[in-house]
């Protein structure tokens, strides 16, 4: 990735915008998580060129996380969907969303986040066939293949395990909330559009902005094609009311340039989507304002 030098870079405050609208514009609602929720359905369309910089928000420090949601993409990618399979890609954060609690109610074991979660849909999506279907796997082959079609998708949505009425049992202990994708090749640059159903902005949104945007790095070492944009689409975003204090400081901070992520030496050898991990991306030029410790998750 060519990126501007930094002192030619525009100041970003696309993510500072979309948290203002939520907090000016939307409603606030109860939510299963327990705190209500201001939430803004169909939030701002967030843009992203590249060469301006790369998507990590810089209204608060995440030099101490980014990395880490580069591996939880790539656990995903490899279909991971047990604790035990987590930790191989440095994810150790998974561990309320997998409890005795959660995995009893649908019938899994402790510690597996179930075949309707974001691995099993990637990796392992049954196929007609009886067998199973890698979705990473054929992407990489259709955009090779037929760079100019308009059905380079991803879905992580499988309704057969994840509608809820009251005579079914979820195969999931949560619902994917980000990871639907379409890809499009143009005049040999390669763009990234990312709809996410669901978002905790202050907290989870970050981090898949930073994940999705590293996927287009990865897609552009794979296929040869440049990396153009990243599109970053939010259904139902969303700051709990224990957030709101943060989300406002954070508005009211300057917006400031974008930083510089590029894949190592080492990872610049990979062909196989499956064999990039966290280690294999590097930050530079990441000056953001100082982290915040507290914010609230929920769970």
């Amino acid at each position: 990735m060519r990126y501007l030098p930094y002192e030619m870079r525009k100041p970003d405050d696309q993510y500072r915008n979309l948290l203002y609208s939520i907090l000016t514009k939307g409603e606030s609602v109860p939510s299963r998580q327990g705190p209500s929720a201001i939430t803004l359905f169909g939030a701002p369309q967030m843009r992203y060129s590249l060469k301006n910089g790369f998507p990590c928000i810089t209204t608060r420090d995440i030099g101490g996380f980014w990395r880490g949601a580069i591996g939880e993409l790539c656990a995903f990618i490899n279909g991971a969907t047990t604790l035990d399979e987590f930790e191989k890609f440095g994810c150790n954060w998974w561990g309320p969303w997998a409890s005795e609690e959660k995995c009893s109610k649908r019938n899994l074991a402790t510690g597996d986040l179930g075949p309707g979660s974001y691995g099993g849909a990637f990796h392992s999506w049954p196929d007609f066939n009886g067998s199973t279907y890698d979705q990473f796997e054929h992407l990489v082959y259709q955009i090779k293949e037929f760079p100019g079609d308009r059905t380079h998708v991803i879905s992580p949505w499988n309704s057969a395990y994840l509608a809820r009425d009251s005579g079914r049992i979820n195969k999931a202990t949560i619902a994917p909330c980000h990871g639907w994708l379409q890809v499009r090749v143009m005049n040999n640059k390669i763009h990234l559009h990312h709809m996410q159903r669901s978002g905790d902005v202050p907290i989870g949104v970050p981090s898949n902005m930073v994940q999705y945007a590293a996927l287009l790095l990865m897609l552009e070492q794979i296929t040869g094609y440049e990396a153009g944009e990243y599109i970053h689409y939010v259904v139902d975003a969303h700051i709990y009311s224990d957030q709101v204090r943060s989300a406002w400081e954070m508005v009211n901070r300057t917006e400031l340039r974008l930083p510089t992520v590029q894949i190592t030496s080492e990872g610049k050898k990979i062909s196989d989507i499956h064999n990039f991990r966290a280690q294999h991306f590097e930050i530079s030029d990441y000056y953001p304002h100082p982290a915040m410790k507290g914010i609230p998750v929920a769970v």
